[in-house]
C-alpha cells in the first residue's frame, strides 16, 4: 500500500471519482466555514481511487464461504465486543475468527494515535480484516472526543451541503483512525422533540431527513463503510427501543410515504449497512423489524438494498423485559433466519458471548433450525464486505499513518 496516500474511496453507480471528490473536500471546507460550531475542517491529505469489481469480490467470498466449516460461518458473522484498551487483549478475542468488533466508548484511548494501533491490533489477518465498527454520529452519540465536526442538531436547520461536508469529514476523522464502518446515519423521521432519537436524527420531516441522509450516505462512503439506522424508523414508534419495544400501527403504504422516505435514499445513494431496529410496524409484522422477514424483503426486493444487514444491539431485547426475547442465543439465531447478515450483541455481554452466540448458530444449522444457505448467504455478504475493506482488494482502503491536511 503506497504510504503516501489517505484513502481509497469506492465507485457507487459510475460516480466520477474526481469529481465527486473535488466537491466533496470542497464541500468540507466551505459547509464548516458556513456552521457557527463546526471546527476547521481538515479533509485528507490525499485520496486514491482503486475500484473493485463487486461481483468478483461476492464471487471471491462466496468462494472462500465454501471452504468454512459451519462453525467458522457462525463465528464470521458476529460482531464480538469487550471492554478495554489493551491492544493485546483485543488481539486475543479476535483470534476466535469473529467478523468484526464494536467500538464502545470504553475502547477509547486518550489519542488518535494509541486508537490506530488499538484498531490494527484487532486484524489478525491483513487479507482479511474484521469488519471495525464505531457509532460515530457526531452531537449525542460520539465516541471520539476528538470529533468536533457539527452534528445533527446543527445540521437538521443548515443546508444539506454542510451535512455532505461534515460527514466527509467525520469519514476521514474515523477512517483515519483505522476504523472501517460507521454505525453514524440516524434516517429516523422523529417530529416529537421528547424523543430519544430527536436531537440524533436528521430532520424533522420525511423529505428533509431523506436530503440529508442521502447526503451524509455519499459523504462518508467515500472512506468509510456508513450504515442507515434504526430501520425502518423511530419516528412513528414511540418509546426507548433501549428499554423497550416501541410498536406503532402504521401502514406500509403510510411508512412508504413518510419515514421510509431516508432509508429508500440512504441506500439510492449507496449505503453499505442498514441496521435494523427492535421495533414493531404492527401493520406489516408483529415482531420487531430485527426479527422480521417480512422487513427484510422489504428492504431487499422493495427498496433494492443489497448489502450487509445488521442487527442493532441484540442486548437491547433483553432490556425490553418481554420474556419472548429473554435467550439471547436464540434472539440471534431468529436475526439470522429472518435476514440478518451480521449480529451484534453489546449490553450484557462479556468476553465469552460473542463465542456462545457463534456456537448458536452453528447448533441451529446442524438442527435444521436455520438454513444452511441462509448462514452461508449471510457469511457471503459480510466477507465480500471484508474482502473491500482489505489492503489487497479494497475499494477504499486506510492508512494507519495517514494525516490530515494542514
Amino acid at each position: 500500500m503506497n504510504p503516501a496516500r489517505s484513502f481509497g474511496r469506492r465507485m457507487r453507480r459510475g460516480l466520477g471519482a474526481a469529481t465527486a471528490l473535488t466537491a466533496l473536500i470542497t464541500a468540507v471546507g466551505a459547509g464548516a466555514a458556513a456552521s457557527s460550531s463546526a471546527a476547521p475542517s481538515r479533509p485528507p491529505a490525499d485520496v486514491v481511487t482503486v475500484q473493485a469489481d463487486g461481483d468478483g469480490l461476492r464471487d471471491h467470498a462466496a468462494a472462500l464461504v465454501a471452504e468454512m466449516s459451519t462453525a467458522e460461518q457462525a463465528s464470521s458473522i458476529v460482531m464480538g465486543h469487550i471492554g478495554g484498551t489493551d491492544p493485546a487483549a483485543l488481539r486475543a478475542y479476535m483470534q476466535s475468527g469473529l467478523g468484526g468488533f464494536i467500538l464502545m466508548g470504553g475502547n477509547i484511548p486518550e489519542s488518535e494515535s494509541e486508537l490506530r494501533a488499538l484498531t490494527a491490533a484487532l486484524t489478525i489477518d491483513p487479507a482479511l480484516p474484521p469488519l471495525i465498527a464505531v457509532d460515530q454520529e457526531g452531537g449525542i452519540v460520539s465516541r471520539l472526543p476528538w470529533d468536533t465536526y457539527p452534528a445533527s442538531p446543527t445540521l437538521k436547520s443548515r443546508p444539506v451541503a454542510e451535512t455532505a461536508a461534515a460527514f466527509a469529514a467525520r469519514g476521514a476523522l474515523v477512517a483515519r483512525a483505522g476504523i472501517t464502518v460507521d454505525f453514524g446515519t440516524v434516517a429516523d423521521v422523529p417530529a416529537d422533540p421528547g424523543s430519544f432519537i430527536f436531537g440524533r436524527a436528521l430532520g424533522t420531516d420525511p423529505q428533509s431527513a431523506a436530503d440529508r441522509t442521502a447526503a451524509a450516505t455519499k459523504g462518508q462512503e467515500h472512506v468509510v463503510a456508513s450504515t442507515l439506522k434504526h430501520f425502518p424508523g423511530h419516528g412513528a414508534a414511540p418509546g426507548d427501543s433501549h428499554h423497550a419495544i416501541p410498536s406503532t400501527g402504521m401502514t406500509k403504504a403510510a411508512w412508504r410515504e413518510a419515514d421510509g422516505l431516508p432509508f429508500a435514499a440512504g441506500i439510492e445513494a449507496g449505503a453499505s449497512l442498514l441496521m435494523y431496529g427492535h421495533l414493531a410496524y404492527t401493520a406489516v409484522d408483529a415482531r420487531p423489524a430485527s426479527l422480521s422477514a417480512e422487513w427484510h424483503r422489504i428492504a431487499r426486493d422493495e427498496l433494492g438494498f443489497d448489502g450487509v444487514s445488521v442487527t442493532d444491539d441484540l442486548g437491547m431485547l433483553l432490556s425490553s423485559g418481554d420474556p419472548a426475547y429473554a435467550d439471547p442465543v436464540a434472539n440471534g439465531v431468529a436475526a439470522v433466519a429472518a435476514g440478518n447478515d451480521l449480529v451484534l450483541m453489546i449490553a450484557g455481554s462479556d468476553a465469552r458471548t460473542a463465542g456462545e452466540m457463534a456456537a448458536g448458530i452453528a447448533a441451529a444449522v446442524d438442527a435444521g433450525t436455520l438454513p444452511a444457505d441462509r448462514l452461508a448467504d449471510a457469511a457471503t455478504r459480510v466477507l465480500a464486505l471484508r474482502l473491500q475493506l482489505s489492503d489487497t482488494t479494497s475499494s477504499w482502503s486506510v492508512c494507519g499513518d495517514c494525516a490530515p491536511a494542514g
